[in-house]
């Protein structure tokens, strides 16, 4: 099983049921949720004429490979019933790939590493709760120091996932 880093934020609704809703659906498809951050309220970065975020990040193992488990994603904000919308607008459930073992991969449908969660603290501060230490497989930087070179942003810690 491979070790996998997600994002997952919601700004529509409960957001907080629509982030455990969706690693609920992740471990029925034979994600397996090994543990999750806890709930950090995130202002909107970008399009800021929105609700604030409510984001998580979770460390799952799975035997999908990087494609598999980008579609298996997609199809699960669909599910939730998320539809297209404006780049980093509101959205009922976000679920983002961050790191994915060692893998480093460019393809139309995904890039891992996520390409922004270096200037991204609503990312960053969740996923430095569980696993600090993680290195980004490009510039070698773990998370812990990615996250004090980053731009700053309000992100306030609510709870656990």
């Amino acid at each position: 099983m491979k070790r996998v880093f997600l994002a997952l934020g919601s700004n529509l609704g409960d957001r907080r049921a629509n982030i455990e809703t969706a690693l609920k659906k992740l471990a029925e498809d034979g994600v397996k949720v090994q543990r999750a951050s806890s709930f950090y309220r995130t202002e909107p970065i970008g399009y800021t004429a929105q609700p604030w975020f409510v984001n998580c990040a979770a460390e799952v193992m799975t035997d999908l490979m990087p494609l598999q488990l980008v579609r298996r994603c997609q199809a699960i904000q669909r599910e939730m019933g998320r539809r297209p919308g404006p780049r980093n607008g509101p959205r009922l459930i976000d679920i983002d790939i961050l790191l994915y073992e060692s893998v480093v991969m460019h393809s139309p449908e995904v890039t891992i590493p996520h390409p922004r969660m270096a200037e991204r603290r609503f990312v960053l501060v969740p996923l430095s709760e569980i696993a600090a230490d993680a290195e980004h497989p490009v510039t070698r930087q773990t998370v812990r120091e990615m996250l004090g070179a980053a731009p700053a942003a309000a992100v306030v810690k609510l709870d656990s996932c």
